[in-house]
């Protein structure tokens, strides 16, 4: 067992003696002996008065200034009648006993005179708005209208990150640029209008979004201009050539959008409206016939441009082993006189013609022979390429068989001869059309 201590245990503290507890009677007879409440008028509760009087409203006020009576044609606000009464006054303090009166305290009075004035000065404000200015803020006025006419003149304002000039506040409204005016031609379906080439011009000048979100509506006039003039005229190609058939204008019209993703050339649009004919359309392994309108380089052309590598690789065997039949294509006469500008009737200069309007995309040696491995699978001499030293080396480069004539803008925007001058040259090309569509589509 533990051993007991021998120190002597502490006394407690004394517990504090509890508050007497007071009965219900004993507190409503001290409260019966007490005499009634008084008010007590102190600074404070003056200041709490002030501040409740003065969210009241102005019409709830006693305008006791002596201020003289506004000019009738700025009259303010009709006053209101006093309503100050003790019936309907609004205790200043929650303290305050509802029974007995109070009088006004004084800070009360003057922030009563100061809310008066200030509704006057609003109403008076209200009622200016409709009036004409007097001569100097109309001076003002017309002076901020030139200062802005000014400093605006000469900017294109919806361009991005332009400025104006002005100050802060101030607003300048841009009216958008309508369609330009036909003047005396009228917008004909068989003709193209100069404004189309206009507009193209404007175009290669202003090449970016903004302009053209800017002059939409010489685009859209400009873009109808077009199709229309192609719908008519696609009437003409078809009395050329037979195999043409009739497609709506959506399938013949190239979109005036660039497609730079793979290009160094970041202009977002086409300087230049077209259209290709072929047996499908703008689209499709045929040859087709093709109409091009740019101010100062429009033609006609025709054939095959940069074709896929089997339809090559099958015009360059018959080029190689029937380079006749080509050659005779070329040295017609109405091609050599139209196309070739009156060539003699040689098989060489014919060649060398033909192969100047294709040289931006040929070869500079001999092809190679992946190209015919693809149609060539068991080993024939053609799958191993073709030799420096081949008669036909010079046809053999191309990538791209096509030939063309230059138009004139006066040619082109001729309203009597343009559709004609076009048809002529589609039906001199038609031949070159079949014989390059044959060759193509051999294995098809």
């Amino acid at each position: 067992m533990p051993r007991r201590s021998s120190r002597a245990v502490p006394a407690s503290a004394a517990a504090p003696a509890s508050a007497p507890k007071r009965r219900a009677s004993d507190r409503i007879s001290a409260a019966s002996r007490t005499g009634p409440k008084r008010q007590k008028y102190e600074d404070t509760t003056a200041q709490k008065a002030v501040n409740s009087t003065a969210k009241k409203s102005k019409y709830f006020q006693e305008d006791t200034s002596e201020e003289p009576k506004p000019d009738p044609k700025h009259a303010s606000a009709p006053e209101a009648s006093n309503y100050n009464d003790s019936d309907t006054s609004v205790p200043a303090s929650p303290d305050a006993n509802p029974e007995v009166p109070e009088a006004a305290p004084r800070g009360a009075e003057t922030t009563g005179k100061s809310q008066s004035k200030r509704g006057s000065n609003r109403g008076q404000g209200k009622n200016r708005k409709g009036e004409e200015p007097s001569t100097p803020a109309r001076k003002a006025s017309s002076g901020t209208k030139a200062s802005t006419t000014a400093s605006a003149s000469g900017k294109e304002l919806w361009r991005e990150g332009v400025t104006t000039g002005l100050g802060p506040g101030k607003e300048v409204f841009i009216k958008k640029p309508k369609a330009r005016d036909p003047g005396a031609v009228a917008y004909q379906d068989d003709t193209l209008h100069p404004n189309t080439m206009l507009f193209l011009q404007d175009l290669a000048a202003n090449n970016d979004r903004e302009w053209l979100k800017a002059h939409d509506a010489d685009y859209r006039a400009s873009k109808k201009d077009w199709e229309t003039f192609v719908e008519t005229l696609t009437e003409e190609i078809i009395e050329k050539d037979s195999t043409i058939p009739e497609l709506p204008v959506k399938d013949l019209v190239f979109r005036i959008h660039r497609d730079i993703r793979f290009s160094k050339n970041p202009t977002p649009y086409k300087t230049h409206f077209s259209a290709a004919w072929s047996r499908t359309g703008k689209k499709g392994p045929y040859a087709a016939y093709y109409v091009h309108c740019q101010p100062g380089s429009c033609f006609v052309g025709s054939g095959l441009w940069m074709p896929e590598a089997d339809k090559l690789a099958l015009l360059r065997q018959d080029v190689d082993r029937n380079s006749h039949r080509l050659k005779s294509v070329l040295r017609a006469d109405d091609m050599r006189r139209e196309i070739f500008n009156g060539l003699p009737d040689d098989d060489d200069k014919a060649v060398e013609a033909f192969v100047s309007q294709n040289k931006e995309s040929a070869l500079k040696t001999k092809p190679r022979s992946f190209l015919h491995r693809l149609t060539c699978f068991h080993g024939s001499p053609s799958a191993a390429g073709y030799e420096v030293d081949n008669e036909n080396i010079q046809l053999l480069r191309l990538r791209s068989f096509t030939i063309g004539r230059p138009l004139s803008d006066e040619e082109l925007l001729s309203p009597t001869s343009a559709r004609e001058r076009i048809a002529a040259l589609i039906g001199i090309m038609e031949p070159f059309v079949s014989h390059s569509t044959r060759r193509a589509i051999a294995a098809v």
